[in-house]
Formats: structure tokens, C-alpha cells, sequence
């Protein structure tokens, strides 16, 4: 059999591309923000994780000019070898600060993150347990260890501790969760999870990819939401989101982090991140933790196009938790609908993502849109009527 041969079977996207309803690689203009120009076209930009709107932040834009000028394009080595600037470990300190932990370590992507963290500390006799609506990067982190890996229902506590149940007395257990979950905008429950955790002795790992910046106190994420700061063993984050620029981190207690900095092969052997990249990110953490503002002011919008929502008769996911999250799904069901609804709404100047299997089952395929603290009330309720409009004819 030719290796290719996969390459050239009838695929999703060849069927997608026949109708006219293929959704990837729109080609943008002009910067990341509210509206953008995307193929020569103005759309309202409802598909974006620029939470706090930190990407065209003239002090971030600035920081990051400054960094190029001072530092270069590149660190051209890992940060194990000659890829560490002062300024990476600048925003170490900082980020330790913020989320009071005493060891960071960043990582050159979010998805390296998931990937170094979790492959280093789960050994070949320990098991990580994971929350079926995990993020891919915690998986593909999953299956580059050496440990077993089981998996609860969403959001299930009771399957959680059926999962738990399994584990041998003898093995190691880290349960791993989103805190924000990226497809449904629902929040974890960290408390049970935690109890759990003591109940059996397992360690807690957290994904704040999506509730840095706009959960918990300050934007501080979801332990801080609960109150579990000091109860929960790992937070990963992203740069990529609410701190407009690229990487990723890993907050933890410092013992933990020194292992990982000689340990996580995916650290070890990846280039650092770009001195522009480490510089945004530095800035736009220095925004957030002096204008808290910018997290309730997404909360209020977040809470507005929810509202607007129902009110426009728009089907959407219940938020189960007191503080509402910027990701709020709307359900189209089956892949054909949702493609074609997501091109009508593309057409008509509202850009939002369309989220297919594996991401979720064929039946509850969704539109995702997500909202940034810069939104204005009349811009949303632009979008909503486009969205009620063409929800509504599909």
C-alpha cells in the first residue's frame, strides 16, 4: 500500500469545497481586532481568543517594537542552551507574581506546554485522567507519556471517581482538566475535583488557556475563581490568548518547575520565544494586572450578547456558573448546516468559527463565538441580528 494513498481519499474538506461551504484560511488584512478586513471585506470578528482586545494595545505594540530593536527577530537555541533572554525570565518572575506560584517555566507554544508538562511528569506506571472535553494539546500530552490514560465524562464527577477508582494504589494520578472549556465556554467544577484528588491522592492540573484574564480575581483564572489557589498543583496557560502574543506557561512550585525545565523534552529542544513575542506577553500582563477593569468590562459583554441571545431567540449553552464566560456556542447540529450557516454569516460580515467533529459529536456540531473586552453594545447587537437572521432561515 502507498503511504499517500490517504492523502488522496475523498475527504471532509474535498466535500466542503464542492458546496461551497468550506470555512479555513480566510485571509486576514489588517490586525486582530473587533472588525477586521478579511478578503476584502469588512466582518465583525466574533471567532477571536484576543479576550481583552490586548492586540492592538499601542503600549503592547510598542514593548513589542522595542524587544526586536534590543533583542533581534530570534533567539535562534532553546532556552536550555543560548536561548535565554532576560527578558524570559522577566516575565517568569512576573507571571509567578500574578498567580502566586514560586516556579513558571514558558514554553514556545501552549500546545508545547500541555505537551512537555504532562509527558514529563506521567511515567510509565502512573495514569492522567482527563475530562472528555479536554483540549487536543492535553491528549497529544497524554499519548507522548509513558503513563496510562483514562477518561471521564464531562463535567461528571461521579465518573471521575469511577476513573479514580481504577487506578492501582501503587501508581502515580494526575487529573487533568480545561478550566474554561474551549468548545462549550462552561467552567470546571474545581472544587469536587479537588476533594476528589485528596480523597485519592492524586495531583491537580489545570488548562487556563481560555480563563486567564477572564476569570478569578484580577483575570487570575480558575482557581482563583473558587478560591483553590493553593490547592490546585499546576496551572498551563497560553500567551496567544488574553496576552495577545505566542507561547505558553506553566505555574507550579518551584521544585516542580526546575524538574520540568530538565526533564520536558518538548522545552528541551524547541527555539525559545521570539524576543517580540516575550515582550507582548510581558505588556499585555502588565495591563491586565493594572486595569482589572478589562475582565469585568468582558464579563458585562459577555453577559450582553448572552442576553441578546435569548432575546433574539438564538439557542445557546447555558452558563452554569455565576461569572460568564466570553465563549458561547450556538447549536446547528449536523456538519452541512453548520458549514452553510457559517458561510451565510461569513458572507453577510460576521466571521465566527464552525466547530466540527472530532471536536464534538456528529450530531452537536456548533457555531463558537467569542467576544473581546473592546466590543461595543452596537456592535454585538449588529452581529445578533445578522446571526438571528440567518439562524433563523437555516
Amino acid at each position: 500500500m502507498d503511504l499517500f494513498e490517504k492523502c488522496y481519499a475523498p475527504s471532509r474538506a474535498d466535500q466542503a469545497r464542492e458546496m461551497d461551504i468550506y470555512p479555513y484560511f480566510h485571509a486576514l488584512e489588517t490586525r486582530q481586532d473587533v472588525e477586521v478586513m478579511m478578503e476584502g471585506k469588512r466582518r465583525i470578528m466574533l471567532g477571536s481568543n484576543n479576550y481583552l482586545g490586548l492586540t492592538v494595545d499601542p503600549e503592547v505594540i510598542e514593548a513589542s517594537i522595542q524587544a526586536l530593536e534590543q533583542y533581534g527577530t530570534g533567539c535562534s537555541g532553546s532556552r536550555f542552551m543560548n536561548g535565554t533572554l532576560e527578558l524570559h525570565l522577566e516575565l517568569e518572575e512576573e507571571l509567578s507574581k500574578f498567580l502566586r506560584k514560586d516556579g513558571v517555566v514558558t514554553f514556545s507554544a501552549g500546545f508545547l506546554s500541555n505537551l512537555s508538562i504532562i509527558s514529563a511528569l506521567v511515567g510509565r506506571h502512573d495514569y492522567v485522567i482527563c475530562d472528555r472535553e479536554n483540549h487536543a494539546s492535553i491528549y497529544d500530552g497524554c499519548q507522548l507519556s509513558f503513563g496510562k490514560m483514562l477518561r471521564y465524562k464531562h463535567n461528571d464527577m461521579a465518573d471521575l471517581e469511577r476513573q479514580l477508582q481504577k487506578v492501582p494504589e501503587t501508581a502515580g494520578i494526575l487529573i487533568v482538566t480545561d478550566g474554561v472549556f474551549s468548545m462549550g465556554g462552561d467552567i470546571a467544577n474545581l472544587p469536587e475535583i479537588v476533594r476528589l484528588a485528596k480523597q485519592y491522592g492524586a495531583r491537580t492540573m489545570v488548562d487556563d488557556a481560555h480563563a486567564l484574564g477572564v476569570i478569578g480575581e484580577g483575570g487570575r483564572g480558575t482557581a482563583s475563581h473558587f478560591g483553590l489557589e493553593d490547592q490546585v498543583d499546576i496551572y498551563m496557560g497560553t500567551f496567544s490568548k488574553t496576552l495577545a502574543s505566542l507561547g505558553g506557561y506553566v505555574a507550579t512550585e518551584a521544585r516542580i518547575a526546575d524538574f520540568l525545565r530538565h526533564t520536558a523534552r518538548p522545552f528541551i529542544f524547541t527555539a525559545s520565544i521570539t524576543p517580540a513575542s516575550c515582550a507582548a506577553a510581558l505588556a499585555s500582563l502588565r495591563k491586565l494586572e493594572r486595569h482589572p477593569e478589562l475582565v469585568t468590562r468582558l464579563a458585562e459583554l459577555s453577559t450582553y450578547a448572552r442576553e441578546g441571545y435569548k432575546k433574539r431567540g438564538v439557542r445557546i449553552r447555558e452558563s452554569i456558573a455565576d461569572v460568564p464566560t466570553p465563549i458561547v456556542p450556538l447549536y446547528t447540529n449536523d456538519m452541512v448546516n453548520t458549514l452553510a450557516t457559517a458561510k451565510r454569516l461569513y458572507d453577510n460580515g460576521v466571521y465566527v468559527n464552525p466547530v466540527l467533529p472530532p471536536a464534538v459529536p456528529e450530531a452537536d456540531c456548533l457555531l463558537r463565538t467569542s467576544y473581546m473586552a473592546t466590543h461595543t453594545e452596537d456592535l454585538l447587537d449588529e452581529a445578533m441580528d445578522i446571526i438571528a437572521k440567518e439562524l433563523g432561515s437555516a
